[in-house]
Protein backbone atom coordinates (compact mmCIF):
# COMPACT_ATOMS: atom_id res chain seq x y z
CA UNK A 1 0.00 0.00 0.00
CA UNK A 2 1.28 3.35 -0.75
CA UNK A 3 0.94 6.17 1.03
CA UNK A 4 1.04 9.66 0.19
CA UNK A 5 2.88 11.85 3.19
CA UNK A 6 3.58 14.77 1.79
CA UNK A 7 1.35 17.22 -0.95
CA UNK A 8 3.96 19.19 -3.13
CA UNK A 9 0.83 21.48 -3.96
CA UNK A 10 -0.14 22.49 -0.39
CA UNK A 11 3.45 24.04 -0.06
CA UNK A 12 5.77 25.06 2.83
CA UNK A 13 4.55 21.35 4.21
CA UNK A 14 6.96 22.31 7.46
CA UNK A 15 6.64 25.89 8.15
CA UNK A 16 6.62 26.06 11.15
CA UNK A 17 4.91 29.63 11.04
CA UNK A 18 2.09 27.83 8.87
CA UNK A 19 3.33 30.38 5.96
CA UNK A 20 2.80 29.30 2.44
CA UNK A 21 6.77 28.94 2.05
CA UNK A 22 7.78 26.76 -1.04
CA UNK A 23 8.12 23.08 -0.36
CA UNK A 24 11.92 22.56 -1.21
CA UNK A 25 11.25 18.95 -0.45
CA UNK A 26 13.83 17.40 -3.33
CA UNK A 27 13.16 14.12 -4.93
CA UNK A 28 10.43 11.71 -3.19
CA UNK A 29 10.27 10.13 -0.07
CA UNK A 30 10.76 6.85 0.17
CA UNK A 31 6.87 4.40 0.93
CA UNK A 32 6.67 3.36 4.58
CA UNK A 33 5.10 -0.13 4.89
CA UNK A 34 2.79 1.18 8.08
CA UNK A 35 1.00 -1.81 8.78
CA UNK A 36 3.29 -4.36 6.46
CA UNK A 37 5.61 -6.63 8.48
CA UNK A 38 4.14 -9.07 10.48
CA UNK A 39 4.56 -7.32 13.82
CA UNK A 40 6.42 -8.49 16.80
CA UNK A 41 3.37 -8.32 19.06
CA UNK A 42 2.75 -9.00 22.81
CA UNK A 43 -0.50 -9.49 23.80
CA UNK A 44 -2.48 -11.58 26.40
CA UNK A 45 -4.07 -15.00 24.72
CA UNK A 46 -7.36 -15.42 26.36
CA UNK A 47 -7.27 -18.90 25.07
CA UNK A 48 -5.84 -19.82 28.46
CA UNK A 49 -3.80 -23.31 28.68
CA UNK A 50 -4.00 -26.06 31.11
CA UNK A 51 -4.42 -25.49 34.87
CA UNK A 52 -1.34 -25.24 37.13
CA UNK A 53 -2.56 -25.28 40.36
CA UNK A 54 -0.64 -23.05 42.22
CA UNK A 55 0.94 -19.70 41.31
CA UNK A 56 4.36 -19.27 40.92
CA UNK A 57 6.41 -18.64 43.66
CA UNK A 58 6.96 -14.26 42.86
CA UNK A 59 10.44 -13.42 42.07
CA UNK A 60 11.36 -9.33 42.84
CA UNK A 61 12.30 -7.57 40.32
CA UNK A 62 16.22 -6.84 40.05
CA UNK A 63 17.97 -4.33 42.13
CA UNK A 64 18.86 -1.47 38.82
CA UNK A 65 22.24 -0.16 40.47
CA UNK A 66 23.54 2.17 37.57
CA UNK A 67 21.57 5.04 35.76
CA UNK A 68 19.69 3.97 32.76
CA UNK A 69 20.68 4.97 29.39
CA UNK A 70 18.23 7.93 27.80
CA UNK A 71 17.24 4.80 25.52
CA UNK A 72 16.01 2.78 28.60
CA UNK A 73 15.07 5.92 30.14
CA UNK A 74 12.86 6.68 27.27
CA UNK A 75 11.55 3.00 26.82
CA UNK A 76 10.38 3.58 30.49
CA UNK A 77 8.81 6.65 30.18
CA UNK A 78 6.74 5.50 27.20
CA UNK A 79 5.29 2.62 29.17
CA UNK A 80 4.69 5.27 32.39
CA UNK A 81 3.79 8.26 30.85
CA UNK A 82 1.85 9.69 27.75
CA UNK A 83 4.97 10.23 26.46
CA UNK A 84 9.06 10.73 26.99
CA UNK A 85 10.52 14.66 26.72
CA UNK A 86 13.96 15.44 26.62
CA UNK A 87 13.36 16.71 30.18
CA UNK A 88 11.74 13.73 31.54
CA UNK A 89 14.37 11.76 30.15
CA UNK A 90 17.15 13.37 31.46
CA UNK A 91 15.03 13.27 34.97
CA UNK A 92 14.67 9.51 34.64
CA UNK A 93 18.48 8.94 34.12
CA UNK A 94 19.46 10.91 36.80
CA UNK A 95 16.49 9.40 39.27
CA UNK A 96 16.48 6.01 38.19
CA UNK A 97 13.20 4.27 38.08
CA UNK A 98 12.82 3.67 41.27
CA UNK A 99 13.49 7.36 41.70
CA UNK A 100 11.21 8.43 39.74
CA UNK A 101 8.47 6.29 40.53
CA UNK A 102 8.83 7.59 44.10
CA UNK A 103 9.10 11.27 42.93
CA UNK A 104 5.51 10.00 40.94
CA UNK A 105 3.76 8.63 43.79
CA UNK A 106 4.45 11.90 46.43
CA UNK A 107 3.25 14.25 43.44
CA UNK A 108 -0.31 15.92 44.17
CA UNK A 109 -2.94 15.72 41.74
CA UNK A 110 -3.05 18.10 38.96
CA UNK A 111 -6.56 20.56 38.86
CA UNK A 112 -9.49 18.08 38.16
CA UNK A 113 -11.05 18.05 34.80
CA UNK A 114 -14.57 18.90 36.77
CA UNK A 115 -12.75 21.84 38.41
CA UNK A 116 -10.64 22.73 35.22
CA UNK A 117 -14.45 22.71 33.22
CA UNK A 118 -16.09 25.09 35.91
CA UNK A 119 -12.61 27.72 35.85
CA UNK A 120 -12.84 27.96 32.32
CA UNK A 121 -16.88 29.12 32.10
CA UNK A 122 -18.12 25.46 30.79
CA UNK A 123 -20.72 25.36 33.77
CA UNK A 124 -22.83 28.82 31.89
CA UNK A 125 -25.86 27.75 31.72
CA UNK A 126 -26.19 27.20 27.32
CA UNK A 127 -24.21 24.15 27.71
CA UNK A 128 -26.16 21.83 29.99
CA UNK A 129 -27.00 19.81 27.08
CA UNK A 130 -23.26 20.19 25.73
CA UNK A 131 -20.52 18.11 25.45
CA UNK A 132 -18.16 21.40 25.20
CA UNK A 133 -14.85 21.34 26.90
CA UNK A 134 -14.87 17.61 27.28
CA UNK A 135 -12.20 16.91 25.10
CA UNK A 136 -9.92 20.49 25.52
CA UNK A 137 -9.89 19.30 29.39
CA UNK A 138 -9.21 15.24 28.11
CA UNK A 139 -6.60 16.24 25.82
CA UNK A 140 -4.82 19.16 27.84
CA UNK A 141 -4.61 17.51 30.92
CA UNK A 142 -2.79 14.47 29.21
CA UNK A 143 -0.11 16.31 27.56
CA UNK A 144 1.19 19.23 30.17
CA UNK A 145 0.44 17.69 33.72
CA UNK A 146 3.59 16.78 34.98
CA UNK A 147 1.63 13.61 37.41
CA UNK A 148 2.31 11.67 33.84
CA UNK A 149 2.15 8.22 35.90
CA UNK A 150 -1.29 9.35 37.72
CA UNK A 151 -2.30 10.17 33.88
CA UNK A 152 -1.13 7.09 32.30
CA UNK A 153 -2.34 5.15 34.81
CA UNK A 154 -5.67 6.43 34.76
CA UNK A 155 -6.24 6.27 31.00
CA UNK A 156 -5.00 2.56 31.60
CA UNK A 157 -7.90 2.13 34.16
CA UNK A 158 -10.52 4.02 31.50
CA UNK A 159 -9.42 1.05 29.08
CA UNK A 160 -10.75 -1.16 31.74
CA UNK A 161 -13.61 0.15 33.65
CA UNK A 162 -15.16 1.75 30.38
CA UNK A 163 -17.38 5.01 30.44
CA UNK A 164 -17.76 6.51 27.17
CA UNK A 165 -19.32 10.32 26.85
CA UNK A 166 -21.27 9.36 24.20
CA UNK A 167 -22.99 6.49 26.37
CA UNK A 168 -23.97 8.96 29.63
CA UNK A 169 -27.31 10.24 29.15
CA UNK A 170 -27.33 12.81 31.99
CA UNK A 171 -27.44 16.70 31.35
CA UNK A 172 -23.94 18.74 31.74
CA UNK A 173 -22.53 15.49 30.22
CA UNK A 174 -18.88 16.90 30.02
CA UNK A 175 -19.11 17.50 33.42
CA UNK A 176 -20.61 14.04 34.04
CA UNK A 177 -17.96 12.09 32.06
CA UNK A 178 -14.90 14.60 33.31
CA UNK A 179 -16.09 13.50 36.85
CA UNK A 180 -15.61 10.34 35.89
CA UNK A 181 -12.29 10.27 34.64
CA UNK A 182 -11.67 12.50 37.88
CA UNK A 183 -12.74 9.46 39.86
CA UNK A 184 -10.09 7.41 38.37
CA UNK A 185 -7.31 9.55 38.64
CA UNK A 186 -8.18 10.12 41.78
CA UNK A 187 -7.92 6.80 43.41
CA UNK A 188 -4.75 5.55 40.73
CA UNK A 189 -2.76 5.20 43.85
CA UNK A 190 -5.17 3.79 46.21
CA UNK A 191 -6.60 0.96 46.58
CA UNK A 192 -8.57 -0.91 43.96
CA UNK A 193 -11.19 -1.68 46.50
CA UNK A 194 -11.65 1.97 46.96
CA UNK A 195 -11.79 2.17 42.90
CA UNK A 196 -14.64 -0.22 42.98
CA UNK A 197 -16.87 2.19 45.78
CA UNK A 198 -15.63 5.11 43.61
CA UNK A 199 -17.35 3.78 40.01
CA UNK A 200 -20.19 2.18 41.88
CA UNK A 201 -21.76 5.35 43.51
CA UNK A 202 -20.25 7.49 39.89
CA UNK A 203 -23.49 9.17 38.16
CA UNK A 204 -21.29 8.92 34.73
CA UNK A 205 -20.99 5.02 35.43
CA UNK A 206 -24.65 4.73 36.73
CA UNK A 207 -25.83 6.34 33.30
CA UNK A 208 -23.91 4.56 30.96
CA UNK A 209 -24.51 1.24 32.67
CA UNK A 210 -27.96 1.47 33.43
CA UNK A 211 -28.34 1.72 36.97
CA UNK A 212 -28.46 4.45 37.76
CA UNK A 213 -32.38 4.97 39.42
CA UNK A 214 -32.53 1.32 39.29
CA UNK A 215 -35.59 -0.21 40.76
CA UNK A 216 -36.12 -3.28 42.57
CA UNK A 217 -38.67 -6.24 40.99
CA UNK A 218 -42.39 -5.10 40.42
CA UNK A 219 -44.03 -8.75 41.04
CA UNK A 220 -47.31 -6.86 40.05
CA UNK A 221 -46.14 -5.74 36.51
CA UNK A 222 -42.77 -8.57 36.20
CA UNK A 223 -40.34 -5.77 35.63
CA UNK A 224 -37.11 -7.08 37.21
CA UNK A 225 -34.16 -5.17 37.90
CA UNK A 226 -31.21 -3.77 35.26
CA UNK A 227 -28.66 -6.10 35.30
CA UNK A 228 -25.98 -4.21 33.25
CA UNK A 229 -23.85 -3.16 35.98
CA UNK A 230 -23.86 -6.31 37.91
CA UNK A 231 -23.11 -8.36 34.51
CA UNK A 232 -20.02 -5.85 33.18
CA UNK A 233 -18.84 -5.82 36.50
CA UNK A 234 -18.05 -9.25 37.03
CA UNK A 235 -17.35 -9.77 33.41
CA UNK A 236 -15.35 -6.74 32.37
CA UNK A 237 -14.10 -5.01 35.34
CA UNK A 238 -13.11 -7.76 38.06
CA UNK A 239 -13.38 -11.72 37.64
CA UNK A 240 -14.01 -11.82 33.85
CA UNK A 241 -15.75 -15.65 32.55
CA UNK A 242 -13.73 -18.08 33.40
CA UNK A 243 -11.79 -19.37 36.67
CA UNK A 244 -7.79 -18.16 36.27
CA UNK A 245 -4.94 -19.35 38.37
CA UNK A 246 -2.92 -16.84 39.34
CA UNK A 247 -0.25 -16.62 36.49
CA UNK A 248 -3.83 -15.84 34.30
CA UNK A 249 -4.43 -19.16 33.37
CA UNK A 250 -7.63 -20.87 32.75
CA UNK A 251 -8.48 -23.40 35.35
CA UNK A 252 -10.15 -26.36 33.41
CA UNK A 253 -12.18 -29.22 33.86
CA UNK A 254 -13.18 -32.22 32.04
CA UNK A 255 -10.76 -30.39 28.90
CA UNK A 256 -13.48 -26.94 29.23
CA UNK A 257 -12.96 -23.53 31.29
CA UNK A 258 -14.84 -23.43 34.75
CA UNK A 259 -17.22 -20.68 34.70
CA UNK A 260 -16.86 -17.97 37.13
CA UNK A 261 -20.64 -17.03 38.12
CA UNK A 262 -23.93 -18.00 36.30
CA UNK A 263 -26.93 -15.96 35.12
CA UNK A 264 -28.54 -16.73 38.26
CA UNK A 265 -25.35 -14.73 39.97
CA UNK A 266 -26.17 -12.01 38.07
CA UNK A 267 -29.87 -11.26 39.13
CA UNK A 268 -28.72 -11.47 42.52
CA UNK A 269 -26.00 -8.88 42.22
CA UNK A 270 -28.39 -7.02 39.98
CA UNK A 271 -30.58 -6.83 42.81
CA UNK A 272 -28.03 -5.18 45.63
CA UNK A 273 -27.61 -2.18 42.77
CA UNK A 274 -31.04 -0.63 43.18
CA UNK A 275 -31.99 2.61 44.68
CA UNK A 276 -29.03 4.27 43.85
CA UNK A 277 -29.63 7.98 42.66
CA UNK A 278 -28.23 11.78 42.83
CA UNK A 279 -27.21 13.29 45.87
CA UNK A 280 -29.91 15.84 44.97
CA UNK A 281 -32.52 17.37 42.28
CA UNK A 282 -30.51 20.64 41.58
CA UNK A 283 -29.85 20.23 37.69
CA UNK A 284 -29.91 23.98 37.48
CA UNK A 285 -25.60 23.54 38.00
CA UNK A 286 -22.97 20.55 37.43
CA UNK A 287 -22.29 20.20 41.02
CA UNK A 288 -24.20 17.28 41.60
CA UNK A 289 -22.49 14.94 39.27
CA UNK A 290 -19.20 14.92 41.28
CA UNK A 291 -21.04 13.68 44.15
CA UNK A 292 -21.54 9.91 44.99
CA UNK A 293 -24.84 8.90 44.15
CA UNK A 294 -26.50 8.35 47.31
CA UNK A 295 -29.48 5.65 48.32
CA UNK A 296 -33.29 5.98 47.75
CA UNK A 297 -34.74 3.82 50.11
CA UNK A 298 -38.57 3.06 48.24
CA UNK A 299 -36.49 1.85 45.37
CA UNK A 300 -33.77 -0.62 46.87
CA UNK A 301 -34.42 -3.95 47.13
CA UNK A 302 -34.13 -5.31 50.85
CA UNK A 303 -34.96 -9.03 50.48
CA UNK A 304 -32.16 -11.09 50.60
CA UNK A 305 -29.93 -11.46 47.13
CA UNK A 306 -27.94 -14.35 46.48
CA UNK A 307 -24.47 -14.37 44.51
CA UNK A 308 -20.99 -15.89 44.58
CA UNK A 309 -21.50 -18.10 47.14
CA UNK A 310 -22.84 -15.06 49.44
CA UNK A 311 -25.92 -13.92 50.74
CA UNK A 312 -26.98 -10.39 51.93
CA UNK A 313 -30.22 -8.73 53.11
CA UNK A 314 -31.47 -5.67 54.28
CA UNK A 315 -30.50 -3.99 50.93
CA UNK A 316 -28.79 -0.36 51.27
CA UNK A 317 -25.11 0.60 51.01
CA UNK A 318 -24.47 -2.09 53.42
CA UNK A 319 -25.21 -4.51 50.65
CA UNK A 320 -23.65 -3.00 48.20
CA UNK A 321 -20.01 -3.05 50.12
CA UNK A 322 -21.18 -6.84 50.71
CA UNK A 323 -21.32 -7.25 47.10
CA UNK A 324 -17.90 -5.51 46.53
CA UNK A 325 -16.18 -6.97 49.54
CA UNK A 326 -17.14 -10.36 47.76
CA UNK A 327 -15.67 -9.40 44.47
CA UNK A 328 -12.59 -8.28 45.73
CA UNK A 329 -12.00 -11.10 47.28
CA UNK A 330 -12.58 -13.08 44.70
CA UNK A 331 -9.57 -15.37 43.39
CA UNK A 332 -9.59 -13.64 40.08
CA UNK A 333 -9.02 -10.43 40.97
CA UNK A 334 -5.29 -10.41 40.97
CA UNK A 335 -4.50 -12.29 37.73
CA UNK A 336 -7.67 -10.72 36.02
CA UNK A 337 -6.91 -6.86 36.59
CA UNK A 338 -2.93 -7.02 36.73
CA UNK A 339 -2.68 -9.18 33.15
CA UNK A 340 -4.87 -6.21 32.01
CA UNK A 341 -2.90 -3.67 33.51
CA UNK A 342 0.44 -5.12 31.89
CA UNK A 343 -1.33 -5.13 28.33
CA UNK A 344 -2.05 -1.33 28.78
CA UNK A 345 1.37 -0.32 29.93
CA UNK A 346 3.92 -2.67 29.18
CA UNK A 347 3.34 -5.50 26.82
CA UNK A 348 0.07 -7.48 24.86
CA UNK A 349 1.42 -10.77 25.55
CA UNK A 350 3.04 -10.69 29.06
CA UNK A 351 4.49 -14.19 30.10
CA UNK A 352 2.46 -16.23 32.93
CA UNK A 353 5.44 -15.92 34.91
CA UNK A 354 5.29 -12.25 34.85
CA UNK A 355 1.20 -12.04 35.53
CA UNK A 356 1.82 -14.62 38.26
CA UNK A 357 4.78 -12.33 39.65
CA UNK A 358 2.32 -8.98 39.42
CA UNK A 359 -0.71 -11.17 40.60
CA UNK A 360 1.38 -12.15 43.74
CA UNK A 361 2.01 -8.12 44.50
CA UNK A 362 -1.86 -7.37 43.87
CA UNK A 363 -2.51 -9.97 46.20
CA UNK A 364 -0.62 -9.14 48.99
CA UNK A 365 1.86 -5.92 49.03
CA UNK A 366 4.11 -7.64 51.08
CA UNK A 367 2.52 -5.93 54.18
CA UNK A 368 -0.77 -7.87 54.07
CA UNK A 369 -2.45 -5.62 51.87
CA UNK A 370 -4.27 -6.53 48.89
CA UNK A 371 -4.95 -4.30 45.89
CA UNK A 372 -2.35 -1.82 46.32
CA UNK A 373 -1.97 0.47 43.27
CA UNK A 374 0.99 1.47 43.94
CA UNK A 375 2.82 -1.92 44.53
CA UNK A 376 1.37 -3.54 41.31
CA UNK A 377 2.04 -0.13 39.34
CA UNK A 378 5.83 -0.69 40.55
CA UNK A 379 5.74 -4.64 40.14
CA UNK A 380 4.58 -3.65 36.39
CA UNK A 381 7.34 -1.41 35.46
CA UNK A 382 9.68 -2.80 37.15
CA UNK A 383 9.48 -6.73 36.86
CA UNK A 384 12.24 -8.11 34.65
CA UNK A 385 10.08 -8.62 31.18
CA UNK A 386 9.26 -4.90 31.51
CA UNK A 387 12.99 -3.76 31.64
CA UNK A 388 15.51 -6.12 30.40
CA UNK A 389 16.49 -5.00 27.22
CA UNK A 390 17.86 -8.84 26.20
CA UNK A 391 14.47 -9.47 25.83
CA UNK A 392 13.04 -6.61 23.15
CA UNK A 393 13.97 -9.36 20.33
CA UNK A 394 11.58 -11.36 21.51
CA UNK A 395 8.33 -12.24 19.26
CA UNK A 396 5.73 -11.89 22.23
CA UNK A 397 7.38 -8.65 23.17
CA UNK A 398 5.69 -5.23 23.27
CA UNK A 399 2.40 -3.97 21.74
CA UNK A 400 0.90 -1.35 19.18
CA UNK A 401 1.16 1.77 20.43
CA UNK A 402 -2.28 3.22 20.55
CA UNK A 403 -3.33 6.22 18.36
CA UNK A 404 -3.87 8.17 21.81
CA UNK A 405 -0.30 7.88 22.54
CA UNK A 406 0.72 8.47 19.63
CA UNK A 407 -0.56 11.97 19.41
CA UNK A 408 0.00 13.11 23.47
CA UNK A 409 3.66 11.41 22.89
CA UNK A 410 4.18 13.96 20.26
CA UNK A 411 3.19 17.01 21.73
CA UNK A 412 4.83 16.18 24.92
CA UNK A 413 7.93 15.68 22.98
CA UNK A 414 7.77 18.79 21.05
CA UNK A 415 5.92 20.89 23.67
CA UNK A 416 2.41 21.47 22.58
CA UNK A 417 0.59 23.91 24.51
CA UNK A 418 -2.52 26.31 23.91
CA UNK A 419 -2.21 29.93 25.01
CA UNK A 420 -5.73 30.25 24.20
CA UNK A 421 -6.32 26.92 26.65
CA UNK A 422 -8.64 26.25 23.66
CA UNK A 423 -6.62 22.60 23.20
CA UNK A 424 -8.98 22.42 19.80
CA UNK A 425 -7.99 18.24 18.95
CA UNK A 426 -11.30 17.66 19.70
CA UNK A 427 -12.79 14.15 19.23
CA UNK A 428 -10.45 12.03 17.22
CA UNK A 429 -11.85 9.02 17.04
CA UNK A 430 -12.85 8.98 13.41
CA UNK A 431 -11.52 5.95 11.31
CA UNK A 432 -11.87 7.92 8.23
CA UNK A 433 -9.79 11.05 8.86
CA UNK A 434 -8.44 11.33 12.86
CA UNK A 435 -6.66 8.45 14.51
CA UNK A 436 -9.45 6.27 15.71
CA UNK A 437 -9.20 6.86 18.76
CA UNK A 438 -10.09 9.56 21.72
CA UNK A 439 -10.00 9.66 24.87
CA UNK A 440 -13.24 9.47 27.02
CA UNK A 441 -15.15 8.32 24.04
CA UNK A 442 -15.18 4.66 23.36
CA UNK A 443 -18.40 3.43 21.47
CA UNK A 444 -19.14 0.92 24.30
CA UNK A 445 -18.22 -0.64 27.82
CA UNK A 446 -15.88 -3.02 25.45
CA UNK A 447 -13.83 -0.05 24.95
CA UNK A 448 -12.41 0.63 21.67
CA UNK A 449 -10.55 -2.98 21.28
CA UNK A 450 -10.52 -6.06 23.63
CA UNK A 451 -7.98 -7.47 25.38
CA UNK A 452 -8.10 -10.53 23.98
CA UNK A 453 -8.36 -9.56 20.35
CA UNK A 454 -6.40 -11.48 17.43
CA UNK A 455 -6.25 -10.15 14.32
CA UNK A 456 -7.85 -13.49 12.14
CA UNK A 457 -5.56 -15.01 9.53
CA UNK A 458 -2.34 -13.31 10.47
CA UNK A 459 0.89 -14.50 12.04
CA UNK A 460 -0.07 -12.98 15.41
CA UNK A 461 -3.24 -14.92 15.38
CA UNK A 462 -1.28 -18.22 14.55
CA UNK A 463 1.18 -17.84 16.92
CA UNK A 464 -1.57 -18.10 19.05
CA UNK A 465 -0.56 -14.27 20.68
CA UNK A 466 -3.27 -11.17 20.56
CA UNK A 467 -2.94 -7.96 19.61
CA UNK A 468 -5.59 -5.94 21.03
CA UNK A 469 -4.55 -2.38 20.11
CA UNK A 470 -5.21 -3.94 15.90
CA UNK A 471 -8.96 -3.95 16.46
CA UNK A 472 -9.28 -0.30 15.27
CA UNK A 473 -6.30 -0.65 12.51
CA UNK A 474 -6.96 -1.04 9.38
CA UNK A 475 -6.25 0.01 5.90
CA UNK A 476 -8.68 3.05 6.03
CA UNK A 477 -7.54 4.22 9.46
CA UNK A 478 -3.46 3.90 8.75
CA UNK A 479 -4.08 6.40 5.77
CA UNK A 480 -6.13 8.52 7.84
CA UNK A 481 -3.42 8.40 11.06
CA UNK A 482 -0.95 9.54 8.43
CA UNK A 483 -2.77 12.51 6.72
CA UNK A 484 -3.78 13.60 9.96
CA UNK A 485 -0.38 13.72 11.14
CA UNK A 486 1.15 15.40 8.41
CA UNK A 487 -1.21 18.09 9.00
CA UNK A 488 -0.54 17.71 12.92
CA UNK A 489 3.27 17.60 12.93
CA UNK A 490 3.49 20.57 10.40
CA UNK A 491 1.01 23.31 11.86
CA UNK A 492 -0.63 21.68 15.39
CA UNK A 493 -4.05 22.16 15.93
CA UNK A 494 -5.72 25.68 16.03
CA UNK A 495 -3.93 27.10 18.83
CA UNK A 496 -1.75 23.95 19.83
CA UNK A 497 1.42 24.25 18.14
CA UNK A 498 4.34 22.57 18.57
CA UNK A 499 7.62 24.23 19.58
CA UNK A 500 10.65 22.64 17.45
CA UNK A 501 13.02 25.45 19.08
CA UNK A 502 15.23 22.89 20.43
CA UNK A 503 15.59 20.22 17.73
CA UNK A 504 15.94 22.77 15.04
CA UNK A 505 19.00 23.40 16.33
CA UNK A 506 20.06 19.87 14.96
CA UNK A 507 18.80 20.30 11.45
CA UNK A 508 21.65 20.45 9.81
CA UNK A 509 22.79 17.36 10.84
CA UNK A 510 20.77 14.54 9.95
CA UNK A 511 22.18 11.69 11.62
CA UNK A 512 22.31 13.78 15.42
CA UNK A 513 18.68 14.93 14.44
CA UNK A 514 17.43 11.66 13.69
CA UNK A 515 18.99 10.27 16.58
CA UNK A 516 17.05 12.99 19.33
CA UNK A 517 13.94 11.91 17.92
CA UNK A 518 14.45 8.16 18.02
CA UNK A 519 15.55 8.61 21.22
CA UNK A 520 13.09 10.65 22.79
CA UNK A 521 9.65 9.60 20.82
CA UNK A 522 10.68 6.04 19.66
CA UNK A 523 13.26 5.18 22.89
CA UNK A 524 15.72 4.19 20.20
CA UNK A 525 14.38 0.88 18.49
CA UNK A 526 14.12 2.21 15.45
CA UNK A 527 16.19 -0.35 12.97
CA UNK A 528 19.19 0.05 10.80
CA UNK A 529 17.28 0.03 7.34
CA UNK A 530 14.36 2.91 8.96
CA UNK A 531 17.08 4.98 10.01
CA UNK A 532 18.86 5.07 6.69
CA UNK A 533 15.71 5.28 4.78
CA UNK A 534 14.78 8.63 6.99
CA UNK A 535 18.18 9.84 6.53
CA UNK A 536 17.90 9.85 2.82
CA UNK A 537 15.04 11.52 2.88
CA UNK A 538 16.13 14.38 5.04
CA UNK A 539 19.34 14.43 2.90
CA UNK A 540 17.76 15.44 -0.06
CA UNK A 541 16.26 18.44 1.54
CA UNK A 542 18.70 21.49 1.83
CA UNK A 543 19.47 22.39 4.91
CA UNK A 544 20.08 26.02 3.16
CA UNK A 545 16.94 26.04 1.44
CA UNK A 546 14.01 27.99 2.22
CA UNK A 547 12.22 26.01 5.30
CA UNK A 548 14.47 23.66 4.99
CA UNK A 549 15.56 22.90 8.35
CA UNK A 550 12.11 23.22 9.39
CA UNK A 551 11.60 20.82 6.76
CA UNK A 552 13.96 18.83 7.82
CA UNK A 553 12.87 18.67 11.41
CA UNK A 554 9.27 17.34 10.38
CA UNK A 555 10.43 14.45 7.48
CA UNK A 556 12.38 13.27 10.38
CA UNK A 557 9.37 13.51 12.69
CA UNK A 558 6.67 11.91 10.73
CA UNK A 559 8.51 9.16 9.03
CA UNK A 560 9.67 8.07 12.49
CA UNK A 561 6.05 7.91 13.16
CA UNK A 562 4.71 6.06 10.26
CA UNK A 563 7.53 3.28 10.75
CA UNK A 564 6.71 0.12 12.06
CA UNK A 565 9.56 0.41 14.00
CA UNK A 566 7.62 3.52 15.90
CA UNK A 567 4.22 1.71 16.19
CA UNK A 568 5.31 -1.27 17.31
CA UNK A 569 6.31 -0.29 21.08
CA UNK A 570 8.87 -2.62 22.62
Amino acid sequence: MDIVLFDDERGGAFDQDNQNGANTMAGSLPTIAVVGSALALAACSDSGGGSTGVAPAPTPPPVVVTPPTDKQASRFLGQATMGATRATVDATVARGFDGWLTDQFAMTRATSHFDWLVANGYNAAGNINSQAGFDATMWRQLIVEPDQLRQRVGMALLDMLVVGISGVNTNWVAFSTAAYVDVLLDNAFGNFRDILDAITTNAAMGSFLTFLGNRKANPSTGAEPDENYARELMQLFTIGLYQLNMDGSLKMSGGNPIETYTAADVSGLARVFTGLTYANSNNTTPDRLKLPLVMQASINETGTSTFLGTSTSGGGMAAIKVALDTIFAHANVPPFVSKQLIQRLVTSNPSAAYVGRVSAVFANNGSGVRGDMKAVIRAILTDTEARDDSLLAGTSTGKLREPILRLTGWARAFNVNSPANTWPFGDTSSQSTRIGQSPGRAPSVFNFFRPGYSPPATAISSAGLVAPEFQITNEQSVVAYINYFQNLVANGSGDAKPDYTAILTKAGDSAALIAEVNTVLAAGQLSDATVASIKAAIDSISATATNGPINRVGVAILLTMASPDYLTVK
